[in-house]
């Protein structure tokens, strides 16, 4: 049913945990193959994705072009699922999934429907739960999620909309552009992040936070946003 594609890139101990949480759903049959694309690591990445039984492969060029490189190889599933290595899926993730694609497979539109995970943070506090309302307000408004929320796609929309584009960033909210708010869905599944909200606001910079508010809220091109991005 769904083939799971990583970027990877000295992913070591992010992917055990993101590779643990999709084990129900291998066993069960709702994933049918997981697809590591590694751009150069020089840790342990590639024995923990053998460990696991994934298909790993090395392919040059930006997490953008190896997502779309995942993608062309991933060969068993009509729907495919982009993670992020950071990325841990709540348990029981795959059973609204299942749900989620069955329904699509009874509808006109739902074929050329995506979705998305809702996103919370390991942290505790009233920091973690205020960044994660924003980023519901965010997506639910925008339609936009970012890339650590995962998005999950048929095969046949994903090819329609010319798959990811070789941008050196902001690759996620380029194509969740493409899909369009009113075919993304969001799903009440969650997607779970380690560390602090503000550590990896404070990361992110202001020009990149500018560059996403430009293609989200002003609805710039993504190549266009790129520039801003720096």
């Amino acid at each position: 049913m769904i083939s799971v594609i990583i970027p990877t890139e000295n992913s070591e101990v992010d992917l055990v945990h993101a590779l643990a949480a999709l084990v129900p759903a291998a066993a069960e049959g709702v994933v049918r193959e997981v697809i590591i694309v590694d751009g150069g690591s020089t840790d342990n990445t590639d024995k923990v994705a053998d460990a696991a039984g994934c298909t790993f492969v090395t392919h040059e060029g930006p997490r953008s072009a190896r997502l779309a490189y995942g993608a062309k190889i991933a060969k068993r599933g009509d729907w495919l699922l982009f993670l992020q290595p950071e990325t841990l899926l709540e348990s029981g993730w795959h059973h609204e999934v299942q749900a989620f694609i069955e329904r699509a497979s009874r509808t006109p539109k739902g074929p050329k429907t995506a979705a998305a995970f809702r996103l919370r943070y390991e942290a505790f506090g009233m920091g973690a739960r205020l960044s994660e309302k924003i980023a519901s307000v965010r997506s639910q408004l925008l339609g936009m999620p970012y890339g650590n929320q995962g998005l999950l796609i048929s095969r046949q929309f994903y090819q329609t909309l010319g798959g990811h584009r070789p941008l050196p960033d902001l690759e996620d909210l380029d194509i969740a552009k493409r899909i369009g708010r009113g075919r993304m869905v969001f799903l009440r599944a969650a997607a779970v992040l380690s560390g602090e909200p503000g550590d990896e606001a404070a990361s992110s910079g202001l020009r990149p936070a500018l560059a996403r508010f430009a293609i989200g809220a002003l609805r710039l091109p993504a190549s266009v946003a790129v520039k801003l991005h720096g």
